[in-house]
């Protein structure tokens, strides 16, 4: 019998209070669509710090327009290519990322990369919120001239991460809803700056700018990457109400193109800004430099729509770390458990605006540090997807002795020692502006492939680790009727 599923297992029907929590969806209640998977992941991007990213190529790694273009290409391709490809997890077992991460390290083993994923969640919860806070403070001083102080930093942040935490709170129907929208509003005013921008900007002094080196360029790849790279647990907590037999290719193209749509034009369009305005990749505050550039009249409603996609990516990443919470024992209900992440991303933004000297530098050390700490996971849970198809939901949810994934006290080793050793790996080759590891300054190093290499390793170890025996039979064959097709 389950002994965590703290929330009562419940259909979500449109419009509903999710009140699912880790328990796997049953089959007669997966009636979500492929197709739903676009406005997800164009909303998991709206963004406006994507602006200050791509003008960070110019600034600091010393592209031109055209590398700047390559890198808007491959990097939602690579990382959005793996959220989509474990996404797969989602609709062969039903269940959250990291309740389905058991599977692979055991019950207790499960703790340790879902504790660092949970925590990692708290500091990008805590940009996004920082990121809206600023959006909302940009925005009162373009219209009414009200100048940013402690007390309006607290207030703002405040009204930002409440709206997130209600949000997060209704469930998957809700985000799925607001998902949809902001698509449509965002796209139209992006098509709109683009306009603007293709207008009045200066293109031969665009196009002149000479190009920067290989080695920078792959790095720009790695940072722009870092952010889907940060998804990819999330992802099967999405994909979970999707039938068994969805297409898996489907699932995938859905996902690069829904993220790919929105990162190219706006690292695009943040380069080329930073060609008129170099400051704007170190600026302190990274939303301002929109009025600056912009007209009021595209400027404010911009900004009034970027703010609602930002509140969208910290809702989903609360509602995934949720899920998370739980998996690491809190008995407490999803919303609850929230609540949690709500009130950290309070406290640590309120840090990050008041205290922090350089936001765009915390971010980008926070994003090469994130995405090791993420990759050793994916190379570990990838693996283990290879040799599964299916997953036994009442081992998942079944946290005793008796669970087909108690393996060996709880852990399965073959996977513990490959995440840590993976994890190690790519610290030794990682730098940032309070930490370099001893290998940072080796090609892989120099190239910003630190997370490369931690999923690389990651993965051969747990291919060639002799495989940790379960405590039953943990992959019982796939019910009648439910064959994965990769058809489109």
């Amino acid at each position: 019998m389950p002994h965590d599923a703290s929330e009562a297992a419940g259909a979500t029907h449109d419009g509903a209070l999710e009140t699912r929590g880790l328990e796997p969806v049953p089959d007669d209640e997966r009636t979500g669509r492929v197709r739903e998977l676009f406005p997800t992941w164009v909303a998991a991007n709206i963004s406006v710090l994507l602006l200050t990213m791509g003008a960070g190529l110019i600034v600091f790694n010393g592209l031109n327009f055209w590398q700047v273009l390559a890198v808007a290409v491959a990097a939602p391709v690579l990382s959005y290519g793996i959220v989509g490809l474990i996404s797969i997890a989602g609709k062969r077992g039903g269940a959250p990322g990291m309740a389905l991460s058991r599977a692979v390290f055991g019950q207790r083993g499960n703790l340790f990369p879902g504790a660092l994923i949970w925590v990692a969640r708290w500091g990008w919860e805590t940009i996004n919120a920082v990121t809206g806070a600023y959006a909302v403070l940009t925005v009162l001083d373009l219209l009414f001239g009200v100048r940013s102080n402690t007390v309006l930093i607290v207030v703002t942040l405040l009204l930002f991460v409440t709206c997130t935490f209600l949000v997060s709170g209704l469930g998957i129907n809700a985000l799925r809803v607001c998902s949809k929208w902001s698509t449509y509003l965002f796209g139209a005013f992006s098509v709109l700056v683009l306009v603007y921008l293709v207008a009045n900007t200066d293109w031969s002094a665009v196009f002149a700018k000479p190009a920067g080196s290989t080695a920078m360029m792959i790095a720009g790849i790695g940072t722009i990457a870092a952010g889907g790279i940060s998804w990819v647990p999330s992802g099967p907590d999405f994909t979970r109400y999707l039938p068994r037999t969805a297409s898996s290719r489907a699932m995938v193209g859905s996902t690069v193109g829904g993220a790919g749509i929105v990162v190219l034009p706006m690292v695009l369009m943040g380069a080329v800004m930073a060609v008129s305005t170099p400051d704007l990749a170190s600026a302190q505050d990274p939303v301002s430099f929109i009025g600056e550039l912009l007209p009021m009249w595209i400027s404010v409603p911009y900004l009034v729509i970027a703010l609602i996609g930002m509140l969208l990516i910290n809702s989903m990443s609360m509602y995934s770390a949720g899920f998370t919470a739980q998996t690491l024992g809190i008995k407490v209900s999803r919303a609850a458990a929230v609540s949690v992440n709500a009130v950290i991303s309070l406290v640590f933004g309120f840090l990050l605006m008041v205290v922090a000297t350089s936001f765009i530098g915390s971010f980008i050390s926070f994003l090469t540090l994130l995405a090791v700490a993420f990759s050793a996971w994916i190379g570990v849970f990838g693996v283990d997807m290879l040799r599964r198809r299916s997953y036994d939901a009442t081992a998942l949810m079944d946290t005793t002795r008796t669970s087909a994934y108690w393996y060996r006290g709880g852990f399965a080793w073959q996977a513990m020692t490959a995440w840590a050793v993976a994890l190690l790996a790519g610290l030794l080759f990682t730098k940032v502006d309070w930490f370099s590891g001893p290998l940072a300054s080796s090609w892989i190093g120099e190239n910003g492939l630190g997370w490369a290499a931690t999923i690389v390793v990651a993965g051969l170890l747990h291919a060639v680790l002799p495989r940790t025996p379960s405590a039953g039979s943990a992959t019982p064959a796939e019910p009648a009727g439910t064959r994965e097709t990769v058809s489109i």
